[in-house]
């Protein structure tokens, strides 16, 4: 049968308006006819009040004939207990019990109620038996009536076998105990009898209907039954069940679960292998990339390695579009997937096999994390830095960076959180801490050789700017007199670069490795501008103006907030005061604190770059 869509009044009126004619469908708005649609609309709800009336008739009439049955039903189950026939009183009221379920709580509260009683009568009169078995020494009967009892709806109510089992016990320990000479024997043989039989018709059955169809349920039900079945263990322990009962429960559990948990670890690694290649596909797949094979020894990739350690242009980088190929939504997924991975292997491995069976699963993330996805990208990262005389280089390598540190992160407190506590006590720790070690450190030799080859880059970029902006009558201009006393233009827009580059550097970079590499780039900066200042000859004003510049360039060095960089540039600006100083105060100045500790062929070479140099024998001074 088909089952019938709910109904949507928004939709029955659409549609009955649709067919009325008049009903403004047909004909445009000139055929709308308010009043015949009004007649149709008041027919329908009449014809809807008659349906109601008749299905409620029907409910009443069914209502009735449940009151009835359920009658019917009690007095049945009061013949069969008066002629001692248990078990069939039983499925009796399992039966009503299902009925029960389905009746509403306000009309049916005295018949629920009723059923209810009657479960617990039931109940009273099965563990009744049960003693009265155990007193005549009738093992065979204890087995039969322990058996009806754990199919007894009265003692599974909430149709969850763990609770019911601890509320039966409960229930069952206090009567043995006041009965039997020796409880703890009964008590021991009930719980193994529903360990027997009971729960693991129940492992079996929810382990055995997702095994070969989806395993990663089936990793999760194992996880969840026998996290179950060992807490329902330990409130048993509150019973008395003899000397060794803890022995006694651990060989119950293991009965049920040995068989699963032989062949777990393989399922667990072959599910996470699966998976981690899964999402990563479905991630590369997503950006419609085709990964590339690295490291396969083609002429091709052997350029690209020589470019990356030489910086030299072997042909055009790789054009990523600023697609860095890291995703934190991936790297998230896959150190969920793994620390799911990590419980289950901490509740479910032999304690001998933990150790061993964590660090297995550490290499599948360290396989899919950090080889398959982080190195994959810092590869490709690496191809796509351009060579450093690139026209207006776009340096998505340090957004690579960036993301790579925060991922780093999260693989380090995986591994401090989830992995350590499972192999902290063993010798795989140490396996484990050289792993991650050369791990990082392969990756480390990556992220440095790609810094540094955008280090070149940006000082590459600062190279050009100065090129094409810088001209030679900016520090000898044909007007002495005329001249603004300023930086040139060169050297505001070098300095604009520096600054966003500085910024890009302190995003992307995280505690020392900023000041690592601010460090660098500002040394580099200024070995440029050093160089640069050095290839031109300075009239007196205009060696005011390379002063202005290097003032300029003073204050983007503050920018690096690094002592060293601020330094340089300091002695730069006291070096080009040897541009301009009055010949007779040469030789005063060079003596100054901040030129007296430097080599006298660099104050000298300096002091060659004024246009009199040789007219006023500046030379005697070097002599």
């Amino acid at each position: 049968t088909v089952t019938p869509e709910p109904f949507d009044a928004d939709e029955y009126i659409e549609r009955l308006a649709w067919r009325t004619p008049g009903g403004g469908s047909k004909g445009g708005a000139e055929a709308f006819d308010p009043k015949r649609l009004l007649e149709e609309f008041e027919n329908h709800i009449e014809e809807l009040k008659h349906l109601d009336e008749k299905i409620q008739r029907r409910v009443e009439k069914l209502e009735h004939q449940c009151h009835r049955e359920a009658k019917e039903f009690a007095h049945k189950v009061q013949d069969l207990q008066r002629s001692n026939q248990i078990k069939e009183a039983a499925d009796i009221i399992q039966k009503l019990h299902l009925i029960a379920q389905e009746l509403p709580f306000d009309r049916f509260a005295d018949v629920k109620a009723k059923i209810a009683s009657k479960y617990h009568d039931l109940e009273r009169q099965l563990i009744q038996e049960f003693t009265a078995a155990q007193r005549r020494g009738e093992i065979g009967r204890m087995r039969e009536v322990a058996a009806v009892l754990l199919h007894f709806k009265g003692a599974y109510m909430r149709s969850d076998v763990f609770e019911d089992t601890a509320l039966l016990c409960q229930r069952v320990n206090k009567q043995v105990g006041e009965v039997f000479q020796s409880p703890e024997t009964v008590m021991a043989k009930l719980i193994q009898n529903i360990f027997e039989n009971k729960l693991q018709a129940h492992v079996k059955e929810k382990l055995d209907e997702t095994r070969h169809s989806d395993v990663e349920q089936y990793l999760k039900n194992l996880y969840d039954l026998y996290t179950r079945t060992t807490a329902l263990a330990s409130k048993l322990t509150e019973f008395n069940l003899g000397s060794d009962k803890h022995t006694f429960l651990s060989k119950l559990i293991k009965n049920i679960f040995s068989t699963y948990l032989e062949s777990y670890i393989e399922m667990e690694k072959d599910y996470l292998r699966t998976r981690s290649a899964l999402i990563l596909q479905r991630y590369y797949d997503s950006k419609n990339h085709q990964k590339r094979p690295l490291g396969g020894g083609s002429i091709q990739e052997l350029k690209e390695r020589i470019r990356q350690r030489t910086n030299l242009p072997l042909g055009p980088s790789i054009d990523t579009h600023g697609e860095t190929f890291l995703s934190q939504e991936v790297v998230v997924n896959l150190l969920q997937e793994t620390r799911h991975a990590f419980e289950r292997c901490n509740r479910l491995s032999d304690p001998s096999d933990l150790p061993k069976n964590a660090f297995s699963i550490f290499l599948l993330l360290v396989e899919h994390l950090c080889v398959d996805h982080i190195d994959y990208a810092l590869e490709i990262g690496l191809s796509a830095i351009p060579s450093a005389d690139a026209k207006n280089a776009n340096l998505y390598f340090l957004d690579v960076v960036q993301q790579a540190n925060t991922i780093f992160h999260l693989f380090d407190k995986q591994f401090n959180d989830h992995l350590m506590p499972l192999i902290s006590s063993s010798p795989k720790l140490t396996e484990c801490l050289h792993k991650k070690k050369e791990v990082i450190e392969q990756m480390e030799v990556k992220l440095d050789t790609g810094i540094d080859r955008t280090l070149n880059c940006m000082v590459g970029q600062m190279k050009h700017i100065l090129a094409t902006e810088q001209k030679k009558t900016d520090f000898r201009p044909e007007d002495e007199n005329n001249v603004m006393i300023q930086c040139t233009a060169a050297c505001s827009k070098v300095c604009v670069y520096v600054s966003r580059q500085v910024e890009r550097v302190r995003k992307s970079m995280d505690g020392k490795n900023v000041d690592t590499v601010l460090t660098e780039l500002g040394v580099r900066f200024h070995r440029l501008i050093h160089e640069h200042l050095q290839q031109y000859i300075y009239s007196s004003m205009g060696g005011m103006l390379a002063i202005c510049d290097v003032a300029e360039y003073r204050k983007s060095a503050k920018d690096f907030r690094v002592p060293l960089v601020l330094q340089l540039f300091d002695t730069l600006h006291a070096l080009c005061n040897l541009l301009v100083v009055a010949p007779d105060n040469l030789k005063q100045v060079c003596s100054g604190e901040q030129l007296t500790n430097l080599d006298r062929n660099l104050l000298h070479a300096f002091v060659q770059l004024r246009v009199d140099y040789r007219q006023a024998r500046l030379g005697r001074h070097f002599s």
